[in-house]
């Protein structure tokens, strides 16, 4: 689904990625792990064409994305929920669901879509007349990820979701993912600080240290590995 070959950013003087690979199979969630500045969110930012990159190719179903505008981007099916859970605080949930099926379906396509995002997120239901700005930080999590989720993305990046969420609402929204795309042709790219979460749910990791691949492998070879974990992961 997709494939990152040799993809390389710099801001200024400063690399930010360095020969990054690899690769992201359809159906399955991808997790990118690394401390504070390994170049994780640039890397994403990369892949939705926001940042473009000095060299490299990223090839999403056979079709090159670099060079392509971000609108084109996200007609082919990618969806970037960048981190800081970015509602439109004055309008209310139901018309953020509304925004991105705009352009994309009819009036009665849109409402069955945004009733099978309540069914997704049942508490999201009970707010859906209410501003969004009146929602919990987990609620608007999932207030971003549905809105991602409603146009049927092929290709989901996610940007820190757990970020500022208590652990048992992080629980709930690891598994959501898991559950989403088993039997389905969705691709997760999950950043993610809290590497136990994600390599719990993740079919495989993607390590980064200052812009660079330290190990790409199965998520639970990389769990298993000790030292790996508590050199680059924290834990």
């Amino acid at each position: 689904m997709l494939e990152v070959q040799g993809l390389c950013v710099s801001y200024g003087a400063v690399d930010a990625l360095r020969s990054v690979t690899f690769r992201a199979r359809s159906g399955s969630i991808t997790a990118i792990l690394g401390a504070n500045g390994a170049g994780k969110t640039t890397l994403l930012r990369t892949i939705s064409g926001l940042v473009k990159p000095r060299s490299g190719t990223i090839s999403f179903s056979g079709e090159e994305l670099v060079g392509n505008p971000v609108e084109n981007i996200a007609r082919r099916g990618v969806s970037h929920v960048p981190e800081g859970r970015g509602v439109i605080a004055e309008l209310t949930v139901e018309e953020n669901l509304r925004l991105p099926t705009l352009w994309s379906m009819g009036r009665h396509q849109r409402q069955a879509a945004i009733e099978a995002t309540f069914e997704l997120f049942p508490r999201l239901r009970h707010f859906r007349r209410h501003h969004a700005s009146a929602l919990s930080g987990g609620e608007r999590q999932m207030l971003v990820i549905g809105r991602a989720l409603i146009s049927c993305p092929r290709l989901l990046l996610l940007d820190e979701p757990s970020l500022g969420l208590a652990p048992l609402v992080t629980a709930q929204l690891m598994t959501l993912l898991r559950d989403r795309t088993e039997g389905t042709d969705l691709t997760v790219v999950l950043v993610e600080q809290n590497a136990r979460s994600a390599l719990s749910v993740s079919q495989h990791a993607v390590v980064l240290n200052l812009g660079e691949v330290v190990v790409s492998d199965e998520a639970s070879v990389i769990a298993a590995d000790n030292a790996l974990r508590h050199h680059y992961l924290g834990f």
